[in-house]
């Protein structure tokens, strides 16, 4: 389609069925023979350890992508553990309940205002639109990344991490090497590096961060929305390379986060459509220029009827949760019957999301992974 608006001309799609996660799995088989020419792994003559690699179920569908070279020695030597399996049920149960609890509420209320094109929406609306889905996003990408290391640890993998609570970053170049990690280092490792990096003066390094970018966004999907939303982020990394960090760094400290959240917010607006003119909708509603009211009656309810799933999800995106729960640990296990009252509360805490799960997946049919048809 890209190839006749641009050439003018009429060839028809294929329309081949690919397989979920092709992406994935594809960056993963590279990453070996790439390695392989670089005589950092040795030629895999063993056809089950190799299989295994490349069909790694746990995360082969959505990520982290696993390079070879990070579970070589465990696709020969790994050792299960009751402990490494409690850690990754643990794990598990906390990445599913991201997606069921968190992730698909959210993107029911993103969907029903982005189904209102042309309609006119308020600003308290759409911004509560985006918002939702600027979570809905990290919730469902993040809690499918978790179940993926958990199912890992259970069968005695160790996964790298792939996301390091990215929405609390004072700047966008922070904010890359907290999200998609495992795709962050793979391109950095296997493009930017190759073309030279930072190692050629700053022209050289421009133009290695566009190709990067427009590859990230390419990578993503064959629509124009997604290179433009790599380019978006290429453009910005650019300029927080020239002048923007030594800036950031002048203002406080909450203007630092509250610029890299907006920043992100806006990137999703560009990532959720696929086609420009509901982009340029969105755009217009978020800042009133196209005549919308700024709150109206649907706005102030979806604000009231969503605001304790917003309140969770803006503490469950930062690290205070982890930073609760430790210190609960820590203050317990100090005395035998306080660590055997930990793993009891850490049991029925488990058991208690397991039992809210199952009763949303069995009343709601809307339980999309959007990094599935990447």
């Amino acid at each position: 389609m890209n190839s006749n608006h641009l050439l003018h001309t009429d060839l028809k799609p294929l329309l081949l069925p690919l397989p979920l996660g092709i992406s994935f799995y594809t960056f993963q088989a590279m990453s070996y023979l790439i390695d392989l020419y670089r005589g950092k792994v040795e030629v895999q003559k063993d056809f089950i350890c190799f299989g295994t690699y490349v069909a790694l179920f746990p995360q082969l569908i959505a990520g982290p992508i696993v390079r070879f070279s990070d579970i070589a020695t465990q696709l020969k030597e790994r050792k299960e553990s009751d402990s490494l399996f409690a850690n990754g049920v643990r794990r598990f149960s906390v990445g599913l309940s991201k997606k069921v609890l968190l992730a698909n509420n959210a993107g029911l209320v993103f969907d029903q205002i982005a189904k209102q094109q042309g309609e006119s929406v308020s600003v308290l609306s759409v911004w509560i639109g985006i918002l939702m889905f600027t979570f809905q996003i990290y919730f469902d990408f993040s809690g499918y990344s978790d179940m993926a290391i958990g199912l890992g640890n259970m069968f005695g993998f160790t996964f790298p991490e792939n996301f390091d609570y990215p929405y609390t970053s004072k700047n966008i170049t922070e904010f890359w090497r907290r999200w998609h990690i495992s795709l962050g280092t793979w391109f950095r490792e296997y493009v930017y590096i190759p073309l030279g990096g930072n190692r050629k003066g700053l022209r050289r390094q421009i133009f290695n961060l566009l190709v990067v970018w427009a590859l990230t966004g390419i990578w993503h999907g064959a629509s124009w929305n997604f290179m433009i939303w790599g380019l978006y982020f290429g453009v910005i990394l650019i300029l927080e390379k020239i002048f923007l960090i030594n800036w950031l760094k002048k203002i406080p400290v909450i203007f630092q986060y509250g610029i890299t959240f907006f920043l992100v917010m806006m990137s999703w607006v560009i990532f959720s459509f696929d086609s420009p003119h509901q982009i340029f909708w969105y755009f217009q509603s978020l800042f009133a220029c196209n005549g919308n009211k700024i709150i109206d009656l649907q706005g102030l309810y979806l604000l009231k009827s969503n605001f304790i799933l917003l309140t969770i999800m803006s503490f469950g995106v930062t690290a205070f949760p982890k930073k609760v729960a430790a210190s609960v640990r820590s203050y317990l296990v100090e005395t035998k019957i306080g660590t055997v009252f930990f793993c009891g509360l850490q049991m029925i805490g488990m058991l208690f999301l397991y039992v809210i799960v199952i009763a949303f997946l069995v009343s709601s049919s809307y339980n999309p992974f959007l990094y599935f048809r990447f």
